[in-house]
């Protein structure tokens, strides 16, 4: 079966804190043939991560990664990288795979009114602008 899972079960996947919902979360990615995992649903994992569960940048990173190696996930690639490459900087995922998607549409910059954003996709080589 090709899936699209929710927040939630990627969340359970990586935390493993609720034991029947992180078996039933592992063994539908395991089982899929085809996961495909948005862009929205990353942010949000982003999200609940750094917030609910307190993981550092570093270890939400090492999460995506792993969840996203595998040849049959299907994801915004460069999206999901700007978004790691931001989490590597210590940033936002979501400003960075916003501003990559908006590239991907035609944008020519990100504008923003958050200064450490600003910089760190200016780093990442993403146009950026701070009004």
């Amino acid at each position: 079966m090709r899936i699209t899972p929710d927040t939630n079960v990627l969340v359970r996947a990586i935390v493993g804190d609720d034991p029947g919902q992180t078996r039933l979360s592992r063994a539908a990615l395991s089982n899929a043939s085809l996961i495909v995992i948005t862009v929205p649903v990353l942010c949000e994992t982003v999200w609940v991560l750094r917030s609910s569960y307190r993981y550092q940048p570093a270890q939400i990173a090492l999460a995506l990664r792993t969840l996203l190696r595998p040849a049959k996930v299907a994801v915004d690639r460069a999206a999901a990288e700007a978004g790691l490459a931001m989490l590597d900087k210590g940033g936002d995922f979501a400003d960075g795979a916003i501003a990559a998607l908006g590239q991907q549409l035609g944008s020519d910059c990100f504008v923003t009114f958050d200064r450490r954003a600003a910089a760190l996709l200016a780093e990442t080589g993403i146009r950026a602008q701070l009004l």
